[in-house]
């Protein structure tokens, strides 16, 4: 899968990369430099945008709508609400899914590694917008008959769930064995093992790869507005063909979803260095 830049914390690593080499160079400093270009760069791009002679009186008017301040028609969220609320239930699932496909990998049961290796193989190996319209328009063919909303949550759920345990597998992988046998040695349960040992060592791996991931996912959200959901891009799109203003409200809608993405990317960088410090601690 693509993956975003995470730029605080790419910044903290050549930060710490060049610090050696410029004795001078304070942390403050660095980062107030990094600030100060990106401010540059963002006025540079505000400043050519409007050259543009952008219609932004109709972005503010449609701006509450693309926020999802209002609702829709039927009395449905809408707009970034919508978006939100389809990526956050399509994590929650990826999540529980791909633990069980992270353990069907790990176990020794040819059934269940069959299982879980076919189900990650299939869904990796084909289009996400394919298996979302396998899902909405290909089942009602044989009588199951999904909502747009629950169709687009299995379709994202199902898809990142197949990428995300491999990520977890490695995570596991990355903990001694030895460290779980003499945990059981001590007379320690497999979930006392798994909860108190395995796993905050595992996320120091997981969460880097697995943050990119549901970046990604917030984007790939966008998909389910072929099948009517009024989410972002949805009403980005259909705004600008009834104002023939495409370039104001893709625009708008890019901004958001990139501001929604340097939110994820802050969380990430928070869980890094929280369970960057307990391993250190442990350590």
């Amino acid at each position: 899968m693509p993956s975003e830049a995470g730029s605080l914390r790419a910044a903290a690593r050549i930060e710490a990369a060049a610090l050696p080499s410029h004795p001078g160079r304070t942390i403050s400093d660095f980062r107030l430099k990094v600030w100060l270009t990106w401010i540059s760069l963002f006025l540079i791009l505000a400043a050519t945008l409007g050259s543009f002679g952008l219609d932004f009186g109709l972005i503010g008017q449609k701006l509450p709508f693309m926020l999802g301040l209002r609702l829709s028609p039927d009395g449905f969220v809408q707009g970034v609400m919508l978006t939100l609320l389809v990526t956050a239930l399509s994590m929650v699932f990826a999540m529980a899914v791909a633990v069980l496909t992270a353990l069907g990998r790990l176990s020794a049961n040819p059934l269940a590694f069959g299982v879980a290796t076919f189900y990650a193989s299939f869904f990796r190996g084909t289009p996400l917008l394919v298996q979302v319209l396998l899902i909405y328009l290909a089942l009602p063919q044989f009588g199951i008959i999904l909502s747009s909303f629950t169709s687009g949550v299995m379709a994202l759920s199902l898809n990142y769930a197949a990428y995300l345990a491999e990520t977890i597998r490695s995570g596991i992988s990355s903990v001694p064995k030895g460290q779980r046998e003499a945990a059981m040695a001590l007379g320690l349960s497999r979930g006392v093992i798994g909860w108190k040992i395995v796993t905050p060592q595992a996320m120091r791996i997981i969460i880097p790869p697995a943050g990119a991931q549901f970046i990604s996912m917030l984007k790939d959200s966008s998909l389910v507005s072929i099948m009517g959901l009024w989410e972002l891009n949805f009403l980005a799109q259909s705004y600008g063909r009834s104002t023939y203003h495409y370039m104001e409200m893709l625009l708008t809608a890019a901004i958001i979803y990139w501001l929604l993405s340097i939110a994820l990317e802050l969380i990430q960088y928070r869980l890094e260095l929280k369970f960057g410090r307990s391993d250190a601690a442990a350590r």
